[in-house]
Order: C-alpha cells, then sequence, then structure tokens
C-alpha cells in the first residue's frame, strides 16, 4: 500500500474513466472523496453512490446543482445568445465552472487540499475545470491524471482502461461496441471519442446524425425521414420584465405552462426533443489548438436562443445590439475557453445583462421537424412603428429626405472611383 497523500475530491461521473480513476487514486495512496454532481443528467444517483462506496470512495456527495446551472449559466449565455463558431450553444462549457464551484466548496468542507477530474490531455475540459478551481481557490492542488506520464503510459487508450476494469471489478457503461464517450447534462448530450474521431459521412446519400440513440427524443434520426410528433407545436415564451430572463412558456395546444427556471428548461428539452431540435454534427476548434469532431443535441436551448433573438432584435437599438453582438462573442470564446470566473468574462456579463433591460416580451413560436419557426411577437418596449414603417401610410415621414441621404452616403464610394486631375491635386496655399 503506497504512503497516505491525504484527502483528494474527485469529479465523479459513474463512467469508465472516473470509476477507474477513483481506484487508481487509492493505489496512489489517497482518500477519495467522491462528488457527483446532479445537472440534469438522466441517472440512477443511488446507483452510482453504492457504486463508489463499493470502488474505496471514504465518503460520496451527491449535489443537485440543476437550478443554479440554469438561472447562474444558462440565462447569462441565453442573454448573450452564446454560440461559439456560429453552432455551438456551449452546453458542457457551461456546465463545468458551475460543477467545478461545488467541487471546490466540497473541498474546503472536507478540508482536501487535492481535487481531481478525469478530462483527459487533449481537450478542452481539463481547462475549463482547473482555471475555475485555481479562480476560486488559488492554493488548490489539482490532479489530473490523463496528463501524469504514470498513467496514460499504462492506459495509452480505452482498451487498457476496460482491462483493468475488468480486474477490479469495475462495472462500466462503456463497451468496445460502443466505443465513445457520452456527455449529458440539463443543457444537452455531447458525443465524442471512438468511432466519432471519423468525420466521414457514413451511409448511402443520406445524412446519419448519430450511432447511438438520441437521449432526449428516444431514437435516432436520418435526414429525410420525419421526427414523430407529425405536427408541428405551438408555444408562448415570455421574458420577466424585471429580470430579463425567460419566465413562462405556454403550450397554446393544451395550455400547459412552465414558470420556474427548471421546470421552464426542462419542459421545453422534452417538446423540443420529440421534434429533433437542437441537433448538430460538427468539426470545431478546442482549445488548446486542435480540431474536434462533437455531436451535440440542444433542444430547449435551441428554442430559448432563437425566441432571445427575435425578440432582442425587436426592442434593443440598432447601435447597442452592434456592439452587444460583439461582446457576445467574446463572452462565447471566454466560455468555451474555460474563463467563466475570468475578471474580463465577469464584466462582459454585467454589459451584457445591462443591454437586456429593454428586452421584455412574448414570442410565438412553432418547432416541427427539427427546426423553430418564430410566428409572432409583441413586446411593451417595441421599438418597432407600424405606422411608420407601413407601405400604406406615410406617416412621420417626408419621402424626399432620403435623396439626400442618398446622394450623402454615395460621395465616399463615388470619390473613391473618381479619376484625380491631370497633374496631381495643388495644395491649398
Amino acid at each position: 500500500m503506497a504512503q497516505s497523500k491525504g484527502t483528494v475530491v474527485l469529479a465523479y461521473s459513474g463512467g469508465l474513466d472516473t470509476s477507474c480513476i477513483l481506484v487508481w487514486l487509492k493505489e496512489q495512496g489517497y482518500e477519495v472523496v467522491a462528488y457527483l454532481a446532479n445537472i440534469g443528467q438522466k441517472e440512477d444517483f443511488e446507483a452510482a453512490r453504492m457504486k463508489a462506496l463499493a470502488l474505496g470512495a471514504k465518503k460520496v456527495y451527491i449535489e443537485d446543482i440543476s437550478k443554479e446551472f440554469v438561472e447562474e449559466f444558462i440565462w447569462p449565455a441565453v442573454q448573450a445568445n452564446a454560440l461559439y463558431e456560429d453552432r455551438y450553444l456551449l452546453g458542457t462549457a457551461l456546465a463545468r465552472p458551475c460543477i467545478a464551484r461545488k467541487l471546490v466548496e466540497i473541498a474546503q468542507r472536507e478540508g482536501a487540499q487535492y481535487v481531481a477530474h478525469g478530462a483527459t490531455g487533449k481537450g478542452n475540459d481539463q481547462v475549463r475545470f482547473e482555471l475555475t478551481c485555481y479562480a476560486l481557490c488559488p492554493n488548490i492542488k489539482v490532479v489530473a491524471p490523463w496528463r501524469l506520464p504514470e498513467f496514460y503510459q499504462r492506459f495509452p487508450g480505452r482498451r487498457e482502461l476496460m482491462e483493468y476494469a475488468k480486474k477490479h471489478g469495475i462495472p462500466v457503461p462503456v463497451t468496445p461496441q460502443t466505443p465513445w464517450s457520452m456527455d449529458e447534462n440539463l443543457m444537452h448530450i455531447s458525443y465524442e471519442a471512438g468511432i466519432l474521431e471519423n468525420p466521414k459521412p457514413r451511409g448511402r446519400g443520406r445524412l446519419v446524425y448519430l450511432q447511438p440513440n438520441w437521449k432526449f427524443h428516444g431514437g435516432p434520426c436520418v435526414a429525410g425521414r420525419p421526427c414523430r410528433p407529425l405536427w408541428p407545436l405551438r408555444l408562448s415564451r415570455h421574458v420577466n420584465c424585471r429580470r430579463r430572463v425567460p419566465v413562462k412558456v405556454t403550450n397554446t395546444g393544451d395550455g400547459a405552462t412552465r414558470c420556474s427556471a427548471l421546470e421552464l428548461f426542462v419542459y421545453l428539452n422534452d417538446i423540443a426533443g420529440k421534434h429533433g431540435v437542437g441537433r448538430i454534427d460538427i468539426v470545431e476548434n478546442r482549445f488548446v489548438g486542435m480540431k474536434s469532431r462533437g455531436i451535440y443535441e440542444t433542444p430547449a436551448g435551441t428554442i430559448l436562443y432563437h425566441a432571445h433573438l427575435d425578440i432582442e432584435a425587436f426592442t434593443m437599438d440598432r447601435e447597442v445590439r452592434k456592439i452587444k453582438q460583439g461582446l457576445a462573442l467574446k463572452f462565447s470564446e471566454l466560455v468555451y475557453n474555460g474563463f467563466w470566473h475570468s475578471p474580463e468574462c465577469e464584466f462582459l456579463r454585467l454589459c451584457i445583462g445591462r443591454s437586456q433591460e429593454s428586452v421584455v416580451g412574448t414570442v410565438r413560436l412553432s418547432v416541427f421537424k427539427g427546426q423553430v419557426y418564430i410566428l409572432g411577437r409583441e413586446s411593451p418596449r417595441s421599438l418597432y412603428n407600424e405606422e411608420l414603417v407601413s407601405m400604406n401610410v406615410q406617416g412621420d415621414y417626408e419621402p424626399a429626405d432620403a435623396t439626400g441621404f442618398i446622394n450623402i452616403n454615395s460621395l465616399r464610394s463615388a470619390g473613391s472611383r473618381r479619376d484625380p486631375p491631370r497633374g496631381g491635386r495643388k495644395s491649398p496655399q
């Protein structure tokens, strides 16, 4: 038995990596406290607790952080219209600082000098976890097995890890027949690694989105094949006038209403998931410098992205919105790269929050066969003037004024194409 090294709090998921890491940490002489974050994933948490204890954890924390995940992390991203590289709604990137914040809190509660995680040495999550830990507790020490030569040389691949699991009687959900990694939380599900590392399309002339089953709607979807149900669903989405975040969703078909942040988000996941909303298959640029393929499903996040984008365009001044779009781009990059708790990201959240003061109202939308369709919107802070824009009423607008406006705006482009006078321009006397 190795000499005791103290207590380490492990961010534990119950999957292949962290189950093996728990046993390996004990081999190295650590006393392991397992921390499992309930962040909206569908999981038997009591079974996970018993498994961690059976593997040798001296204590297991199961913390439900779903509500704070929605209110403190997802809502700011919705306000920002956060989108990394034009497509990714940041489901994993938003979850990591939320999980790591509780990890640090438990380490302080347990008097532990160390925290550990199962993130690989090639991915983004190692950065996200550790930047959060160091920002919140600069003296904490991080054990990252996948960056330690004694670990990754012993386990160069998943096959060796599964052999280790078999040897130590560790039950794991991953098998050689399904060698991919899945991460699930309230906002999204991501699949990567294994056979998904091959970016080439599969099938004959049809786009197969995913090999395993989609969690939110219960089955794989192929382009051209309808997703059930076959009829569109109409919703009303409301934005609170005080906090500028989604506060109510109403199903105009059956009158069902959800108001609290958590139940609203769960309901939208269910509705949008059944219609196949929010699925993407992309190649993205990791912060560590390599490209990777990710397959994501973000149902509720996709609905809220489109709804918020629409009501924001309806209520926000044009020039303010241009500046805010630039802030959103930087915010998305910072969140993706793990800088949620950085001074610059906190500053951006304040700025983006300030921009939302007029973003209030109701959006009516429909979801159908993977798409979100905006049907209408209304707001007490609308900047839309129906009379002013009408083609049938002149209103408080003089059409002749547009002539001077056009002439002035043409000067720059016309001047750049005009030949200069022969002999060059004379300097003023």
